[in-house]
């Protein structure tokens, strides 16, 4: 195969600002401009949203996608999509809203336009019925009226038909009814009253609905049997509203229906979250084995049938936990003592985490015999100034007879969740405050980023020793766990892979539990992490001109400790032996670059923590080529089923380096070299912004190829920019005679399917055919012979019966803005096209 390439050295210059359009391509019902000319498109639930957006632009724009739930101040409610094309499989109704195509590219005001997609939807109808009795003159009689009420989620808004059997129930031809819509559902319900029921009544009814065939979506109906048993649901449950259980037993609740016709239907649920994975629902009844406290919560059972309101109960199932049981020793708060002092007063407090709360038990006990209200010593089930829950033992002037040891018992009376107990030495030397010390030299701890550091606070005298609580000083900062306060028994906290962000000051403070209730000792520790210095910039990519002084710059941003040890440049890894730079200046390094310099420049920073580097790639290559995709119309048909492309780029800062003499073009197929030779520019220097273009020539139709570009200059080559070069069908011609279509491109010439016929046609090659299409139908290549060729198709087996039609629209033509021959009154088109049919039975 011979390719060729025609120079046509014309550059002109440009800079375009981005421009972008919206077009679709999915299962679309209709797209449409509504009265403020906004682009509405309709699509059913479930189909594939496809849209695409097609912009322009020197350099080629970025393109994002935003949505918004229906109006400009809504929040965005997706996250952006960076793609030409926008696609959502099987689209839900929460995804309509107003989709914004923002394309971008540095130059001039980035381009916005958007669509409105419309999900169009019908759910099923619920039907209710509500009943009323009323007297009528003086209680003689009663009548009783039905309110059916038929609601439905619907895009658009549904039309409602009611019929008594199969007959169509009409308001103006029937006293006995009235068709109504709530003022607070307005367009979604519809209340068919009967009054004053009628034996004709007892009927069935059936509630249609209709979005009158929009996006093929077909009417729905509900149907309910009316007699004169109808009466709502009523239940009742098998146990008590509130159930409390041990772990590991089994509950089982009943919910048993008294009433209602139709018969209810009965469920279960749970708050908050779902019922557990062990839960078993056999008819009114859920079994839950072997319950854990994860499984509590309030289950609620809700009877339905549609008439009245559901009937509801709900149980709240309370699983019993006990743990973490702490004390506290008060002395004598009235005299604000921190001390045991004989003839004051003592107060010991015991609680316990539990659930639930106030179904917990103490027991108090000295010297492990139980103990009883007294004159001096007073029991107190739940102390009103200390936390809900509270036991408190108050010992009233203090005597030696009451120095012993108390202990303390929780537990759940007659359940089987184990006791808890904890014992409190009372005596002269067993109490006393706790006094706070933090190791000499670790007032301040140091460590690098990424290693491990322990923060010690000691109690190193008191009885009996407090845990520790850490938090972080700086109001609303959290521990590196995650949490507002870590709990230390011994006062260490370790933390492990340090970062710069754990830096600051750390509080330790004592526990007001387990130990004396008075104000809590504390002490601060204040965590330095080091890092190696923060350097500017990482990468930066040095382009000049060979002979050139060149000054690269590594800047610290910031450094941890501040004080610099080192600093040394390198080229390609090799150390550049100079005078040692000024520690207190920016580091930089000056030279001349030539051929023999280029490659890759590192500054290595360091301080006690470690080293960063700033690395510079430095050339004299040129910078690389950039494509204009915005070429209108590049493809011209040529003679012998061939093709010509037109090719455009622009070169990026041509003036950064050498003078650019040419361009290597190289065109690829199958990864096979057709052509590679060097582009002469003649003495025309590229300029920045300015357009140049070359024509290949000879490409064969339908095939796309792989062009390569790389710029040159004396002293060296730029790196390869690659693009795939593609046959589409042109939309313009000089003449309407010379409109030829091929369908290779996706948009298939501006044809379109008939939305009025019974099936598609479908556009394949022989590569993209269906493997399960009938045998022995459809070509093996289209016209031109290759299997790559793309053609329309259907195919005419089954499910296809005689009479189907596929139809296929052709562009709009204007058959007036060419004229015949003078007198002859016609106009001179000729319309002509290949087909293919094959099989014994094809028809014609």
């Amino acid at each position: 195969m011979c390719v060729c390439v025609c120079v046509c050295v014309s550059m002109r210059s440009l800079t375009a600002p981005a421009n972008a359009q919206i077009v679709h391509s999915g299962a679309a019902c209709n797209v449409k401009d509504d009265n403020i000319s906004e682009r509405i498109y309709t699509i059913k639930e479930g189909d594939t949203l496809v849209l695409q957006c097609i912009v322009k632009g020197h350099p080629r724009p970025q393109v994002r996608w935003t949505k918004t739930a229906g109006s400009a101040s809504d929040k965005f409610q997706e996250t952006s999509i960076y793609n030409e094309t926008l696609r959502i499989e099987g689209i839900q109704r929460v995804q309509g809203g107003r989709y914004y195509c923002k394309a971008d590219n540095g130059v001039g005001v980035a381009a916005i336009k958007s669509i409105r997609v419309d999900v169009q939807y019908l759910d099923t109808p619920v039907l209710t019925v509500h009943q009323t009795i009323s007297d009528v003159r003086g209680s003689y009689y009663q009548e009783k009226t039905v309110f059916l009420r038929c609601t439905v989620n619907s895009n658009p808004p549904a039309r409602f038909i009611w019929k008594r059997g199969s007959m169509l129930i009409e308001q103006s031809k029937d006293n006995g009814v009235d068709i109504y819509e709530p003022l607070y559902t307005q367009g979604e319900t519809k209340v068919l009253k009967l009054k004053n029921l009628r034996p004709k009544d007892f009927a069935d009814y059936t509630c249609q609905v209709s979005v009158r065939n929009v996006c093929n979506i077909e009417d729905k109906s509900v149907t309910f049997r009316l007699t004169n048993t109808t009466s709502p649901p009523m239940i009742r449950l098998s146990v008590n509203d509130t159930v409390v259980v041990d772990p590991g037993q089994d509950v089982l609740l009943t919910c048993e229906v008294t009433g209602g016709f139709p018969p209810p239907t009965v469920t279960w649920s749970r708050y908050p979250g779902p019922l557990p994975l062990s839960a078993q629902v056999r008819g009114p009844t859920l079994i839950l084995r072997a319950v854990t406290p994860a499984d509590a919560g309030f289950y609620n059972c809700t009877a339905v049938n549609n008439v009245g309101n559901p009937a509801r109960k709900n149980v709240n199932v309370i699983v019993r936990t006990m743990s973490n049981l702490t004390f506290q020793i008060t002395p004598d708060s009235n005299k604000d003592s921190e001390t045991i002092q004989m003839g004051r007063d003592l107060k010991l407090s015991c609680h316990v985490d539990a659930t639930p709360q106030d179904k917990v038990n103490y027991t108090w006990y000295k010297n492990g015999a139980p103990v009883f209200n007294s004159d001096s010593l007073i029991l107190l089930r739940s102390d009103p100034d200390m936390a809900p829950g509270t036991s408190s033992l108050e010992i009233v002037d203090m005597k030696f007879r009451d120095l012993a040891t108390y202990s303390c018992m929780a537990n759940f009376p007659g359940s089987r969740v184990p006791e808890l107990r904890v014992d409190v030495n009372i005596s002269q030397n067993s109490v006393s405050p706790p006094v706070l010390s933090v190791p000499a030299g670790g007032q301040v701890v140091s460590v690098r980023e990424g290693g491990n550091a322990e923060l010690v606070c000691l109690i190193v005298d008191g009885k009996p020793r407090p845990p520790l609580l850490w938090s972080r000083t700086e109001k609303d900062l959290l521990m590196p766990s995650g949490k507002l306060v870590v709990e230390t028994p011994d006062g260490r906290l370790r933390l492990k892979n340090v970062t710069r962000d754990m830096m600051g000051a750390y509080r330790c403070q004592t526990a007001p539990y387990n130990g004396l209730n008075i104000k809590r000792r504390e002490a601060q520790i204040t965590l330095n992490v080091q890092y190696p210095p923060i350097l500017d910039p990482v990468f930066q990519d040095v382009r000049s001109r060979n002979y050139q002084m060149v000054t690269l710059r590594c800047t610290v941003l910031r450094s941890n400790p501040p004080r610099l040890m080192d600093i040394r440049w390198f080229r390609n890894g090799d150390l550049i032996r100079m005078p040692m730079p000024d520690l207190k200046e920016t580091p930089e390094l000056k030279f001349k670059l030539e051929p023999t310099n280029n490659g890759t420049y590192e500054c290595r920073v360091s301080n006690t923590a470690g080293t960063s580097s700033c690395m510079f790639n430095v050339s004299a290559q040129p910078y690389n080529a950039e494509f204009y995709f915005d070429t209108p119309n590049p493809v011209r048909i040529l003679k012998g089923n061939n093709y010509s492309y037109n090719l455009q780029w622009t070169q990026k800062d041509p003036e950064a380096t050498d003078r650019i003499i040419g361009y290597w073009i190289n065109v690829r197929k199958n990864k096979q070299n057709l052509l590679s030779k060097q582009i002469d520019l003649k003495g025309k220097e590229p300029e920045k912004g300015v357009l140049m273009s070359y024509t290949i020539s000879d490409l064969r139709i339908p095939l796309s190829y792989e062009v390569r570009l790389a710029p040159i200059t004396t002293y060296s080559t730029g790196d390869y920019i690659s693009r795939i070069i593609q046959y589409s069908e042109p939309y313009t011609y000089p003449r309407p005679s010379d409109h030829v279509c091929g369908f290779e491109d996706e948009r298939i010439c501006g044809f379109s399917q008939d939305r009025s016929d019974i099936f598609d046609w479908t556009r394949q090659n022989h590569l993209t055919q269906n493997p399960k299409r009938s045998a022995n139908t459809g070509p093996e290549t289209d016209r031109s012979g290759t299997k790559e060729g793309y053609y329309m198709y259907i195919e005419a087996s089954r499910p296809r019966v005689q009479g189907d039609k596929a139809r296929l629209l052709s562009p709009l033509f204007n058959v007036t803005s060419v004229r015949g021959p003078k007198g002859s009154g016609r106009v001179p088109y000729c319309v002509s096209f290949y087909y293919h049919m094959k099989g014994k039975h094809i028809g014609e």
